[in-house]
């Protein structure tokens, strides 16, 4: 009977001439019914475990796609504050000037606006300062300003705009903070 076909499909535990006793099949079973829960088990685990790897790619990549920019952005930020810079030192009456010094100035402000435009498309917002409360989330405070006709902690000088980049802060504004006014009422907002 040793060279029965069958012989060497037998489990470990089990002679090989004996006839198998329901005792010895129960027990085979048994190791069977372990093997087959681990290998469930096992095969669970790894489904679940490439479901998470899948949704850490996805998020990666729409994290990239929101923020690849980011550095960019950061260095285009000195062209937009030259910009600024370059607009706010002109004189405040225009008509004086002479008309090609008028169109270089028309010039400068189109460019600002289609700049500051790009950036928005982008999703680079400016952070609106000036007469806000302060908000140390979104602000550094670059100086304190007498003013007693503001409440304490109001913006009331912006020296560089800040911005976000798609609700993250890319750049705090630099900002006068006034002292020597009133107390903020506590339902003033502290928004951005």
């Amino acid at each position: 009977m040793a060279s029965d076909s069958t012989a060497g499909d037998a489990p470990d535990d089990m002679p090989v001439d004996a006839e198998p006793t329901l005792e010895t099949l129960q027990r085979v079973i048994e190791g069977l019914q372990t093997e087959n829960a681990d290998l469930q088990d096992k095969h669970l685990r790894a489904v679940a475990e490439s479901q998470n790897i899948r949704r850490r790619a996805q998020q990666d990549i729409e994290k990239e796609r929101k923020f690849g920019i980011e550095r960019f952005a950061r260095d285009a930020l000195s062209v937009a504050d030259n910009l600024g810079r370059a607009l706010s030192a002109l004189p405040a009456d225009l008509a004086t000037l002479d008309p090609a010094v008028r169109n270089v100035i028309v010039g400068v402000q189109a460019t600002e606006r289609e700049f500051q435009s790009i950036l928005e498309r982008y999703g680079v917002t400016r952070i609106e300062a000036k007469g806000k409360p302060f908000n140390a989330e979104f602000h550094q405070a670059m100086m304190e300003i007498e003013d007693p006709s503001v409440p304490v902690g109001t913006v009331v000088q912006e020296l560089i705009p800040g911005y976000l980049l798609a609700g993250r802060l890319l750049r705090a504004a630099m900002v006068g903070v006034s002292k020597g006014g009133p107390q903020r009422t506590p339902d003033a907002s502290n928004d951005a």
